[in-house]
């Protein structure tokens, strides 16, 4: 399968997921276009696969859905309990992120030791199409960002959002994600505050060297014994 191929067969699928989050929140197209930054028309070509939104579009469009981001990735249950996200001006957020994934995506290609003809060579992308990707002056159709990324060999994750507002509730969401998988009975231990100077003795022991546990059980054992 060529490259564009792949390109086409996952815009179509992500429009798939795009169309289904959007009727699983009972939203309408024209409610989420605005939120996004985009006409009813570029939303709508989006669930019908024939372009696709950038990884910041995703990312915006996944936190005003209140929907995990690996949500576009597969079926994954998602929680209700979320922050309100009314305050962040969504918008400018894929502005300043495009410019972000932009720099990333050059540091990859120059890490890569990948001239831009090469790589729109390999990528079938026109040189002009990825220096304006570089300079963050275009969004990156998502299908398009995880090709170039698997030939620059990296990966995706790493150009999600870390540190932002955005982020930082998607962490939420998969630490919220990974307590619904525990056990019962630790999700109740977890979850009683009489329990939280053992989960506070257990996060330092984590954080101990082989040696410095090692040591700790030999003092206990000798005060036990």
């Amino acid at each position: 399968m060529t490259v564009q191929a792949q390109v086409n067969l996952r815009s179509r699928k992500l429009g798939v997921l795009i169309r289904d989050a959007r009727l699983s929140e009972r939203k309408t197209i024209a409610e989420c276009a605005p939120v996004v930054g985009v006409t009813a028309g570029i939303f709508r070509a989006w669930e019908e696969g024939r372009i696709s939104p950038s990884l910041p579009e995703l990312e915006v469009l996944a936190y005003s859905m209140r929907l995990p981001l690996n949500r576009f990735w597969s079926k994954d249950a998602t929680s209700e309990d979320t922050p309100p996200n009314e305050t962040l001006n969504l918008p400018a957020f894929v502005s300043i992120r495009q410019r972000l994934i932009g720099a990333l995506l050059r540091q990859a290609r120059e890490k890569a030791n990948i001239s831009i003809h090469a790589l729109s060579e390999m990528s079938g992308i026109s040189t002009n199409r990825i220096k304006f990707y570089e300079l963050g002056e275009r969004p990156i159709p998502l299908p398009e960002l995880e090709g170039l990324t698997t030939l620059l060999g990296t990966q995706i994750e790493t150009l999600f959002d870390q540190t932002g507002h955005i982020g930082l509730w998607m962490v939420q969401q998969k630490a919220i994600q990974e307590f619904l998988h525990l056990p019962n009975d630790l999700q109740n231990f977890v979850s009683k505050p009489v329990n939280r100077p053992y989960l506070e003795l257990a996060k330092k022991l984590s954080g101990m060297s082989t040696d410095k546990l090692r040591s700790l059980a030999e003092d206990i054992l000798e005060i036990t014994f």
